[in-house]
């Protein structure tokens, strides 16, 4: 699978592992832990997860214009890893719920999270730069589209178990404590704490606590304590599991790290040339960059739509999906929770990586394989798709408005028999998945191969920097999703990525011709 491709490469990947393992853990669990932790309606956890999300990508703009000024690329991705350790560490460790002090508990789970993503803006771009700089070799050039889709697909073995491990840490810990998981159970301990139960939520509180105890409960207002307390805790649990494997990356990259690239010299033409230094025109250096921010402008309603499998997705994965039957039975102990949703999205990549591959290689022996920025209109074409799936199935199965099932709004949860099938989002996440190998990995290629070299660093980080422009309006999707019918919701998002294909359509010829 790796013949002819550098070295460095597989490396590259498996010391990636850690950061996709923690994104992944965060993808999972974050939007429900800050409602667990904080009683935070979906609107406001939505808010905290875009700026979250946007600070990810947005500090990789920062990451790669250090790495590009002080050309130390592989220092800056270990002081990366590094940093998105102690983040975790520091969200890891419990603290009371519910908290004594929401806006104070609140702040420090922010600053950790911060630490994350500073940690990761100097960490990821900068990896990215070091992995197209090995195909900037004459030998490996034409694999480059390929090198990045094994790339990305390695990376995404971690995040498989990631939500895995979450949920069953998470588990483990309520089976301690003698408590049951149930997806409905947190909003509607903090109505009852905070008096807005109506009469149907009471007796759904009622219902539930019994069946997560196994005996009736006499004081629902210690349960609603208790079962925050332990739910919570074990999340704070669940996060610590990322330490480990960004640990586990760190040794990887250490080891191998005499395997990557050093960066190339630059100069512009004119200039005194160093004879191993690469010459560049002012002029072509201009048409690279627009090329590359024409593309960056499209990517961020791509990101802005695809990485709501971590907001709107979970929320509908938990309030409007029957999860009776999405569950991993290990022997005696079950992995059970909205949770397991986003072990979908990697285990697809992992899956379908290999055949998207293999796909494109008899394209190219046969002298057809489409252009980088044709593959990323294509993924476009199939990320609408994907969300006309949910906004059909949302239809016709009638689903009512969000404030008609949440507890915070005197709504009452909507009946398990009355919820979709699972299957209705594991076949949204196939095809959003395909969308993703179209565009995420070709994206990173196309940037890689486009770029002048002494802006590899930054303008990997502007990819991601666009990334962070479309995460910051995810809260979009959560708003809608609180206050409009849920087909509308994932309707918006078809239109998003319908519009982006065609503006990549309207680029093509002029992207073809700079990427030549």
């Amino acid at each position: 699978m790796f013949k002819n491709h550098p070295k460095g490469l597989l490396a590259a990947a498996l010391a990636n592992m850690g950061e996709r393992f923690g994104f992944y853990t965060m993808m999972a669990i974050l939007v429900l832990f800050l409602q667990a932790k904080f009683g935070l309606t979906g609107t406001n956890a939505g808010i905290i997860y875009s700026i979250f999300y946007f600070s990810i990508y947005i500090l990789a703009f920062i990451g790669g214009l250090i790495a590009d000024k002080t050309r130390n690329y592989k220092g800056t991705i270990l002081i990366g890893l590094i940093l998105m350790a102690v983040g975790y560490f520091l969200i890891a460790i419990p603290s009371p719920t519910p908290s004594p002090n929401k806006v104070l508990f609140l702040t420090l789970t922010c600053i950790g999270l911060f630490v994350i993503a500073f940690g990761n803006g100097l960490f990821k771009g900068n990896l990215q730069a070091l992995v197209g700089q090995m195909y900037d070799n004459p030998e490996y050039g034409k694999m480059r589209d390929s090198g990045f889709s094994l790339f990305y697909m390695f990376i995404n073995v971690g995040a498989i178990f990631a939500p895995l491990a979450a949920i069953g840490v998470r588990n483990w810990w309520l089976g301690k404590h003698a408590f049951q998981y149930n997806s409905e159970l947190p909003a509607l301990c903090h109505a009852q704490l905070e008096g807005t139960l109506n009469a149907g939520s009471t007796a759904s509180l009622t219902k539930l606590s019994t069946e997560v105890c196994g005996s009736p409960v006499a004081d629902m207002t210690a349960f609603a304590k208790d079962y925050l307390n332990v739910f919570t805790t074990g999340f704070h649990y669940a996060f610590a599991v990322a330490i480990f494997a960004m640990a586990i990356s760190i040794v990887i990259y250490l080891v191998n790290k005499k395997n990557f690239p050093n960066p190339k010299k630059v100069v512009t033409s004119g200039n005194a040339i160093d004879p191993d230094a690469i010459v560049m025109d002012i002029k072509e250096v201009k048409q690279r960059l627009y090329a590359l921010f024409a593309v960056f402008g499209v990517a961020i309603f791509f990101w802005m739509s695809f990485h709501q499998n971590g907001l709107t997705l979970t929320f509908f994965a938990k309030e409007y999906t029957d999860l009776s039957i999405m569950k991993v039975s290990l022997g005696s102990f079950t992995l059970k929770g909205a949770e397991i949703f986003q072990s979908i999205n990697p285990f697809f990549v992992v899956f379908l990586t290999p055949l998207v591959l293999a796909f494109f290689g008899w394209l190219r022996r046969n002298g057809k394989e489409p252009s980088t920025p044709k593959k990323i209109a294509i993924g476009m074409a199939i990320a609408a798709t994907g969300f006309l799936i949910m906004a059909v199935g949302s239809y016709m199965h009638h689903l009512p408005l969000h404030a008609a099932i949440d507890p915070k709004q005197g709504g009452i949860p909507l009946d398990e028999s009355l919820k979709v099938t699972p299957f209705l989002l594991i076949g949204t996440y196939f095809v959003l998945t395909v969308a993703e190998l179209f565009i995420s990995p070709l994206g990173i290629s196309f940037v890689s191969k486009v770029a002048p070299p002494q802006y590899q660093g930054i303008m990997q980080g502007g990819w991601l920097g666009a990334t962070a422009i479309g995460n910051s309006m995810l809260f979009v999707g959560a708003v809608l999703y609180d206050s409009v019918p849920i087909w509308m919701t994932w309707t918006l998002f078809v239109t998003a990525c319908t519009i982006s294909m065609f503006t990549m359509i309207f680029m093509l010829k002029w992207l073809e011709r700079v990427a030549k």
